[in-house]
């Protein structure tokens, strides 16, 4: 990765770590104060969905003013909307206040994070795509331990003190993105992908991100819950929370740099298997504060890591000039699952306990293995196209043949407009993109074995001709 593209990714990534320190532990927060105010698990649910809820809303709408008025604007927007909600939350303790408060903090957030993913899927290519976003994930879940650590220091000033703190570092992460030199991307003016239309394209890509979105919300919402019921302080309850988001950060890049190298369908598919491993083994076996810990490290490195491999299976699906609305209809597609995951979740736990958490994410785990895996056998992974070899001709006339890069990375978009022409007639072309190659970068030489005499007086100038030309472009 070059020192160029990192540049041009600090800006939003220091920005996006600054926010996430109080958004990290903002949710956890909000699940404490409504417990100890004594209320149900099932109201504890539904005001952490309308954060999720306003996600959907955003991830529908907030593209508008982002290709209206550009990434460093629209950010500072979003930033500040979320300022005021929290603060707001911090002065009104009441449930349907928060729930009004947490649907619009939500719209705000989500506004937030369609700036970052388009920022860093427009900055970089497929090579080095996962890797960014493994660099997305690793500042987000990065800022998550920290916020989650300073959870027993805010709470111990009582009152406000947790909103004011997460609030100033709402305002504060607008900072970098206003002062750093940078140049943002150029981003295209085009409708969004609605959600069938996505579901077309990348089926895979979609499940990815509403199991990632089901599987996400319930940890942040329900798994403190889950670990104050068990026995734990707050203060404890704020580590297990950093150990989660530890482990998230601590194998986003592993993973992303195994999904670049390796069919992204197969990683997902081992993914899902591993948080229905995890989630069995905290239902089975005897669980100390150590076990527990190292257990919930795994979870989190399991769980977080499905969105953005996810987003970068669906990203290599799509041409360069659809990746906006890709993240934005992958984004909707994620908040639909989280708005939906604690209201599903929190029942069960009621039902059958607070262990129904990790029953309802291993059942989740398996039902993600078999998706990806019934999608693998629909449609496999491509063959990459192979640098061409010449081989013995079979006949008296023969071809010799340079093949640039160019021609190999037009075969593969061409590929990949293929599968989108059906769904998206706006991504189509209306000449095909791999043809004969440009004269200065190919050429064609034919010959015949049989014919041994000497060029007649008219073919000796063609032949100069195309012997002068063969001799340019090998310079």
């Amino acid at each position: 990765m070059s020192r160029q593209l990192l540049a041009m990714a600090l800006a939003p990534l220091l920005g996006l770590f600054i926010l996430g320190i109080g958004n990290g532990f903002l949710a956890t927060v909000i699940t404490l104060r409504l417990d100890a105010a004594g209320e149900s698990p099932v109201v504890i649910g539904w005001v952490s969905s309308a954060y999720f809820i306003g996600l959907a809303l955003g991830a529908m709408l907030n593209d508008r003013l982002l290709l209206r008025i550009g990434h460093i604007r629209a950010y500072g927007s979003f930033a500040s909307l979320v300022a005021v909600t929290v603060l707001l939350q911090g002065l009104v303790a009441e449930p349907w206040a928060w729930f009004v408060l947490r649907l619009i903090g939500g719209w705000a957030t989500v506004g937030v994070y369609l700036v970052i993913e388009s920022w860093l899927l427009t900055s970089g290519d497929q090579k080095v795509r996962g890797r960014l976003l493994a660099l997305y994930m690793i500042s987000l879940y990065a800022a998550g331990v920290l916020g989650q650590l300073l959870l027993g220091v805010t709470e111990a000033m009582g009152g406000a003190a947790s909103f004011m703190v997460i609030a100033m570092l709402a305002s504060l992460s607008v900072l970098p993105m206003a002062m750093i030199p940078r140049d943002s991307p150029l981003i295209e003016r085009a409708e969004p992908l609605s959600p069938l239309r996505l579901i077309t394209v990348t089926p895979t890509g979609v499940m990815g991100s509403f199991g990632s979105g089901l599987a996400v919300a319930a940890v942040y919402s329900l798994l403190p819950l889950y670990l104050q019921r068990i026995g734990l302080s707050v203060a404890q309850v704020g580590q297990m929370m950093a150990v989660v988001v530890l482990g998230a950060m601590l194998l986003q890049y592993p993973v992303g740099r195994w999904s670049d190298r390796h069919d992204r369908q197969m990683v997902l598919i081992l993914i899902g298997a591993f948080t229905a491993l995890i989630s069995a083994a905290v239902l089975m076996l005897p669980m100390t504060p150590w076990t527990l810990a190292v257990a919930l490290f795994l979870l989190g490195g399991g769980v977080f890591s499905l969105y953005p491999v996810a987003v970068g299976h669906a990203a290599d699906r799509a041409p360069a000039g659809a990746l906006v609305r890709m993240s934005q209809g992958l984004l909707l597609i994620n908040a639909i699952g989280s708005t939906l995951s604690p209201p599903l979740i929190s029942p069960i736990m009621v039902a059958v306990g607070d262990a129904g958490l990790f029953w309802s994410l291993g059942g989740l785990g398996l039902f993600l293995v078999a998706f990806f895996g019934w999608r693998r056998s629909v449609r496999p992974a491509p063959v990459p196209v192979a640098p061409f070899a010449p081989t013995t001709p079979m006949s008296s006339a023969g071809a010799e043949l340079v093949v640039t890069e160019e021609l190999m990375q037009g075969a593969i978009e061409h590929e990949h407009m293929e599968d989108l022409s059906e769904v998206m007639p706006e991504v189509a072309v209306a000449e095909p993109l791999v043809g004969p190659p440009p004269p200065d970068e190919a050429h064609i030489v034919y010959f015949d074995e049989a014919d041994d005499s000497e060029p007649a007086e008219g073919e000796q100038g063609e032949l100069a001709l195309a012997e002068e030309s063969d001799s340019d472009a090998r310079r």
